[in-house]
């Protein structure tokens, strides 16, 4: 029964979702002498929505396509950007264009140089890509400069940032990396329905085959307790791992498990299997997540000179992401717990369509097909 459920699940999801990723680019800029050279990383998706890259109205960009509006694609782009060394503009042009695959598609590639005619000691970024069309959209720098490494974010309340060109200290490397741990937790959303699934259940208890509400505070918050400290000990443990290179898996598994395991904890609020038991499920697929959350990093770029410490920060970041989750969560659920609306519609529905759109993430990343609208 559960084995036929899952399938057909599979099957209705074989329609148009809302994307589980938001759109972000990511912006790689080194700072050597007087020159600001960059690698900018921008989703096809993004552009093809932008400025129209599939000519042929086939849903696939080939690259015939994209070659064919490279230069539109720089003006579109370069146009969006301001570098400035001290008080002094760069003017940046491109010298190569690539294709790249990240985890969620395909992405033009475009390496640039900026002369600047003189080194200085701050360097001033303008970040507007996709602010007229997107305004949730995010670029994710990694700036190099003298062999440090330092993070930000761009967005409509940070699109014009200042950066000092010393070398930063521990404490600034830590908040960039711990910054960017609480991000990425929040616009994972594969991650964030992951452990709602596991969180849904817990002001609930099942007497004979039936949920009832927990008479008291105390038993469901340390049940979520337990579920966010084993999920945060198990991805913790491969995220090191593979971000430090120990042990590496590809990159199509790993996504399509965090699928399945967004699934299993779903199903198994309808079907519970693991009641009382979450933490262990939690810990389980934990695993699997930390190798997602090593992507991450894996683009941000690991400081040489700080490896401990900026690993130290991106999970104290994703910890924190998800205790934020938790501390809306848990009293808004415990407040409704005995109402028909909590145990049906959020309980019950809130995790078949959780369910749905993960059966479609999964179908998505295992065969490699295209479900999602973009």
């Amino acid at each position: 029964m559960m084995r036929f459920f899952a399938i057909a699940l599979l099957a209705l999801c074989a329609v148009d979702a809302s994307a589980h990723k938001p759109s972000d680019s990511y912006l790689v800029v080194n700072v050597a002498g007087d020159t600001v050279r960059g690698q900018w990383d921008i989703a096809l998706r993004d552009l093809d929505f932008a400025i129209g890259l599939d000519s042929n109205g086939d849903s696939r960009i080939t690259w015939g396509e994209l070659r064919a509006r490279h230069t539109e694609i720089a003006a579109y782009a370069l146009s969006r950007i301001t570098i400035m060394l001290d008080d002094v503009v760069c003017t940046p042009r491109v010298t190569a264009n690539l294709v790249d695959e990240h985890t969620d598609g395909a992405y033009a590639v475009m390496q640039f140089e900026a002369p600047c005619g003189q080194t200085g000691g701050v360097l001033k970024l303008g970040y507007s890509l996709f602010a007229d069309i997107d305004p949730q959209h995010k670029g994710l720098l990694r700036l190099e400069f003298d062999g440090t490494t330092r993070t930000a974010i761009f967005g409509p309340d940070s699109s014009q940032q200042r950066f000092e060109l010393t070398r930063p200290d521990r404490l600034t490397q830590f908040v960039d990396y711990a910054r960017e741990g609480v991000w990425h937790i929040w616009i994972g959303f594969d991650h964030i329905l992951f452990l709602l699934s596991l969180l849904l259940p817990a002001v609930l208890v099942i007497v004979r085959n039936q949920w009832h509400a927990v008479e008291r505070f105390k038993p469901a918050f340390w049940d979520v307790l337990k579920i966010v400290t084993a999920f945060t000990i198990a991805h913790s443990i491969t995220l090191s791992l593979a971000a430090l290179g120990v042990i590496s898996l590809p990159t199509r598994l790993t996504e399509s498990a965090i699928a399945l395991s967004v699934v299993l904890a779903a199903l198994n609020n309808v079907f519970p299997l693991f009641q009382g038991r979450r933490w262990m499920v939690a810990f389980g697929f934990g695993l699997i997540h930390g190798f997602g959350f090593a992507s991450v990093l894996a683009d941000l770029g690991l400081p040489r000179d700080a490896l401990l410490l900026a690993l130290v920060g991106f999970n104290l970041g994703v910890e924190a992401g998800q205790l934020a989750i938790v501390a809306v969560f848990l009293p808004v659920a415990f407040a409704l717990r005995r109402t028909w609306f909590y145990r049906r519609v959020v309980m019950i529905g809130g995790s078949v369509l959780i369910c749905l759109l993960a059966s479609a993430w999964l179908a998505e990343r295992a065969f490699n097909l295209k479900i999602m609208p973009f």
